[in-house]
């Protein structure tokens, strides 16, 4: 089997699961970059020195690049809305599969503008009997495209898989340290930006400090907010709890993550994914995460290999991370399951098999794989979804009463 992979540009956070596939189908593998990386990205480390052999940029050499997307047996597609590079693959009925995050990033209210319709159903909607078919990268996904009825039955769960490290867990776990005489050690890293929401870290502080817990909180990353952040910090009187590393490197945040106990991801319903957790995750970090955080459903069971606050909530945020601060064999156990989480399941080797085992089903065949679809929401204490598992469709309302039950 030929596969392509068409999206803007290859990056650190995709670059394990392609080349997983390319050792899998043995070389006849194609990543098709469509962009040159932005300067930004460039500058917070995301551009590799070495490309890998696997790429081949679509502005160097169009019509070489077209021939191999009409010619594959599988196009994957995600990371561009420009569809010109599998237009003809589509007109001619071929196997397309899609990755995406979310359409309503922002509110799923907007699902009711007519011209927002227009376009849906012109680039997803017209292919619900064709042999195009989703991966829903985050929790919502799924539930968004119902809204519009496409892909029916034929959307699978996906993510990110950025670099998964096997550690020797229980060394691993021994030098973050968990004993009464350890410091608990709190990390948040992310661009400095709005709905990063930088400030709920200090605020977490602040209270942390109110209750006299001992705690120290180290914050990566900069953008248009720290000036505000450190500003904020001071107010608090934070200086002797919290310390701003700035912008630092991937390679660099993987360590402070191997260090803490507890990672807070406090984004908002715009972060489609958020592959920090996985990262973190993996580091055995506990995590505290906003609900509706994409990569928050298929990732983490509540209570078991993380815990999860109603986005909004600033009190269960609060509440959650004193707990952890304060019971340190929970927040030990919740750091070794987090880890084997993302070890044994969601890693860009298990991403890979199930890709390929989902692609022979699919590929030759109009109309295979689906499934009956159902407002299937699963018990988020219980269960974590698995690569390329039927996605279930995950409604909003249905996903923060489930979190509001459990926090009760």
């Amino acid at each position: 089997m030929k596969v392509a992979f068409v999206s803007n540009y290859i990056n650190h956070h995709q670059i394990p699961f392609c080349n997983a596939m390319y050792g899998l189908l043995q070389g006849s593998f194609t990543f098709i970059q469509t962009e040159p990386m932005e300067e930004e990205r460039v500058r917070m480390g995301w551009h590799g020195e070495d490309c890998p052999v696997y790429v081949r940029c679509f502005y160097e050499e169009e019509e070489t690049c077209r021939k191999l997307i009409q010619a594959c047996d599988m196009v994957l597609f995600g990371g561009t809305d420009e569809e010109s590079y599998i237009v003809d693959r589509l007109k001619a009925g071929r196997p397309v599969i899609r990755i995406s995050e979310r359409l309503y990033k922002t509110g799923q209210w907007k699902a009711v503008s007519p011209r927002g319709l227009r376009k849906k159903y012109k680039d997803h909607t017209r292919y619900r009997k064709a042999p195009v078919y989703l991966l829903c990268a985050g929790g919502y996904v799924a539930s968004d495209f119902h809204i519009i009825r496409a892909y029916p039955g034929k959307k699978f769960c996906w993510g990110y898989f950025p670099e998964t490290r096997h550690y020797p867990l229980e060394q691993l776990l021994e030098g973050k340290g968990y004993g009464a005489d350890r410091t608990p050690y709190l990390l948040w890293a992310a661009r400095m930006i709005d709905w990063k929401h930088p400030e709920l870290a200090l605020e977490t502080a602040r209270y942390l400090k109110e209750k006299n817990l001992v705690f120290h909180m180290d914050i990566i990353g900069d953008g248009e907010l720290r000036s505000k952040a450190e500003t904020l910090a001071q107010a608090y009187g934070l200086e002797e709890y919290v310390t701003f590393l700035g912008y630092q490197p991937p390679e660099s945040v993987r360590s402070f993550m191997e260090k803490a106990n507890i990672f807070l991801f406090t984004s908002d319903r715009q972060e489609g994914w958020g592959a920090v957790a996985n990262e973190a995750m993996n580091s055995a970090c506990a995590l505290v995460a906003d609900h509706m955080i994409g990569a928050v459903p298929y990732l983490v069971v509540n209570g078991r290999n993380g815990l999860i606050y109603e986005d909004g909530k600033i009190d269960q945020l609060f509440g959650l991370t004193e707990r952890l601060v304060t019971d340190r064999i929970y927040c030990k156990q919740i750091g070794r399951e987090a880890s084997r989480t993302i070890t044994e399941v969601w890693n860009a080797e298990n991403a890979a098999g199930a890709l390929l085992r989902l692609m022979k089903r699919l590929s030759g065949q109009e109309g295979a794989g689906e499934q009956e679809e159902s407002e299937s929401v699963p018990d988020l204490r219980e269960t974590f979804c698995s690569p390329c598992a039927p996605a279930p469709i995950l409604s909003e309302g249905n996903a923060r009463r489930r979190i509001h039950r459990q926090l009760l």
